[in-house]
């Protein structure tokens, strides 16, 4: 629609998840509309992001160091471990303050539609991790989608026989939803976690 680099910045954008065309255009624009030296700070930003972060060794989880801040942190239950799909999720767990454990990011779940298996994932990893005995227990924290439930699966069976304390997060109605809006699969799941409350 646009000739040039702007429409080239449009399709880049594009690409993002979650922005779509109209986002594209629309971030395209401001872009555009903020003096220079903004748009370069954003764009150093995204460089030195991609040069300078990476994988952390042990865990998975992302980090500029060879080890993350968690991995090096002694303070740290060095007896749990919760498995995550992804190192956003990791993030997401920290924000509530609940765990003190460590992590282990699998890089994904299993997708057998999208040519996806347990060889795809860190869970060769994972058992290594788990051989030196000093975990007692892993906290399986797949998201409660088909995909994060396979992997769950999966993982409750690989586990059985290492004789570790295997747990999954609970599921269930969220602060502020409403019963009748609830698909039957979280209804029955808070059904199944209910716990006494005196």
């Amino acid at each position: 629609m646009y000739d040039g680099s702007l429409q080239d910045l449009i399709d880049e954008l594009g690409q993002l998840p979650g922005v779509g065309p109209k986002s594209a255009q629309r971030i395209a624009f401001y872009l555009l509309s903020r003096p220079a030296e903004e748009v370069t700070r954003l764009s150093e930003a995204l460089v030195r992001m991609k040069k300078n972060v990476r994988f952390c060794s042990i865990c998975g989880n992302i980090s500029e160091d060879e080890q993350c801040a968690i991995c090096k942190d002694s303070r740290r239950h060095q007896s749990e471990l919760c498995i995550v799909e992804e190192a956003k999720d990791v993030g997401a767990i920290e924000r509530t303050r609940s765990y003190r454990g460590l992590y282990h990011v699998l890089g994904g779940t299993i997708d057998p539609i999208n040519g996806v298996g347990p060889d795809q994932l860190r869970i060769r990893e994972l058992l290594q991790r788990l051989s030196d005995e000093t975990i007692t227990e892993v906290i399986i924290a797949t998201n409660p989608n088909i995909e994060g439930e396979a992997t769950a699966t999966y993982l409750s069976r690989t586990l059985a026989g290492v004789g570790i304390e295997v747990t999954r997060l609970a599921s269930g109605l969220p602060v502020g939803g409403d019963l009748e809006y609830a698909d039957e699969v979280t209804l029955g799941r808070a059904f199944e976690g209910r716990r006494a409350i005196n």
